[in-house]
């Protein structure tokens, strides 16, 4: 169905959306493991992130324009491609990405003074908000995509922005090769770790950066199914080496961190989050449709919508509790 319909298939939104919202329960309640369609979904590989420059030539570097239009950029909140949390009476895309960001400040207990690393900043949204709110806080933010550091870099120039302050660190570059040469009291990370096939590694190195009374929070697209799930079309288009860890991976994966508090956020938070920026995407039609995106905008236009009608789904199938987003504090083992 996929392919036929990037290919050019006419279906009305009702019936693509209604057809995954007939399947999708089924498959999570009673036959998850069809959606582990690779042998590396089904456990962690030997490297950290695989196909993470082909990730952001797919789908991080799209046209900047296009991606502020859907996800939202204003002078308080940068563009964020991450669940916003609307359980607390969210009424805006952009009200519900504050309320998501207060959320994490609570949870990892932010102190004014802290040195924080954010692995996988984004565009700056969550650095760019806590340093309005903190004053002595200081941010490093590390970023492999080369169009999202781009924008941090002209925000960094803007006396308007936050990133300008000169408590903001942009590192462009893999975790791989990441050095500091002091640690932090705190580490952050919102949304990345879908993209990470070693999460063992990944804390190992996280704990390097971690002063020996500091925290971590790991905030995560999970699935309450016993194996973890990706897909051919995702793959393909969409996240490549990407998958949804099952919610127990996290812990189970904690050699050099502990875990002190775990949270499940329902899905219908990432529901109404995506149907947000579905709607953003087609009511901007005209202003994006002349950018470049590497091929006809017609079938880029049919790879996008599939992909946000079939998540709309995905995150509201069954009441929101297979597929939610799991958020961990970890500590110093």
């Amino acid at each position: 169905m996929a392919e036929s319909y990037v290919g050019g298939l006419e279906v009305p939104d009702k019936v693509l959306g209604g057809f995954f919202d007939f399947v999708m329960p089924f498959f999570l309640k009673h036959c998850s493991s069809l959606l582990c369609p690779y042998d590396w979904v089904a456990s962690e590989t030997e490297v950290i992130a695989g196909g993470s420059k082909e990730l952001m030539k797919i789908q991080y570097d799209r046209p900047q324009a296009m991606l502020n239009l859907m996800l939202g950029d204003s002078k308080f909140v940068y563009p964020k491609y991450s669940m916003g949390l609307w359980e607390n009476g969210a009424t805006t895309l952009e009200e519900s990405q504050i309320h998501m960001i207060d959320d994490v400040i609570r949870k990892l207990g932010i102190q004014d003074g802290d040195h924080i690393l954010d692995f996988g900043c984004g565009w700056g949204c969550v650095p760019n908000y806590i340093l309005s709110k903190f004053p002595n806080v200081r941010f490093t933010g590390i970023n492999l995509s080369h169009e999202q550091c781009e924008y941090m870099r002209r925000k960094m120039q803007d006396p308007e922005s936050h990133l300008s302050s000169g408590r903001f660190t942009l590192v462009e570059g893999d975790l791989n090769e990441a050095h500091f040469d002091e640690k932090f009291d705190k580490i952050l990370s919102i949304g990345v770790l879908c993209h990470i096939g070693n999460l063992t590694k990944t804390f190992k190195k996280l704990a390097s950066f971690l002063k020996a009374e500091g925290r971590v929070f790991i905030h995560i697209i999970t699935v309450r199914t016993p194996n973890n799930i990706s897909s051919p079309f995702t793959h393909k288009y969409i996240f490549p080496h990407g998958r949804f860890w099952n919610h127990e991976a996290i812990p189970n994966c904690c050699q050099d961190l502990k875990l002190v508090q775990r949270w499940y956020l329902n899905g219908n938070n990432y529901r109404k989050t995506l149907t947000a920026w579905l709607n953003n995407f087609d009511k901007n039609q005209q202003a994006i449709k002349d950018l470049d995106y590497g091929m006809d905008y017609g079938r880029f236009r049919r790879i996008w919508r599939f992909y946000l009608i079939w998540f709309i789904s995905i995150f509201a199938s069954c009441d929101g509790e297979y597929n939610g987003n799991g958020q961990y504090l970890l500590v110093h083992a």
